[in-house]
């Protein structure tokens, strides 16, 4: 009595292999130079109303700092960066609940405003504000 034959049925995955490590390859070589998405930040259509009286402390393109208090006759005071939590303090010891508000140059870089926001919230400014253009 022959014996019947039975079929193996098998597949080679070797083929995908090489062809799935070639593509791992192909994206991890071109994924450096793909440019990520520019974010694009809401623009303001209306602001809020700008608290009376306020210590603005503006960021100037080129990095200088200046603190302008519009309770004070708009008197505009530079201030070096390392300086600006003593000079807020100076200016907010006779009123303490003046608000503060960052009025940073488009061109200046998000860390710049961070730093100083961190810096007035060291200094135990309550009120914290950034100031904005309608556009």
């Amino acid at each position: 009595m022959a014996r019947a034959r039975k079929q193996v049925a098998s597949i080679n995955v070797v083929p995908l292999i090489d062809v799935m490590l070639v593509l791992l390859v192909v994206f991890m070589i071109t994924a450096p130079f793909i440019n990520p998405g520019q974010v694009e930040l809401p623009g303001v259509g209306r602001t809020a109303a700008t608290p009376s009286q306020p210590l603005e402390v503006m960021i100037k393109a080129d990095g200088r700092i200046v603190l302008r208090d519009r309770a004070a006759g708009n008197a505009e005071l530079p201030v070096a960066p390392d300086n600006l939590a003593v000079e807020v303090r100076r200016i907010l010891a006779a009123r303490p609940d003046q608000p503060v508000v960052i009025a940073a140059d488009k061109s200046v870089r998000y860390e710049k405003v961070m730093h100083a926001m961190s810096v007035l919230q060291a200094a135990q400014v309550k009120k914290i504000g950034l100031l904005a253009k309608p556009e």
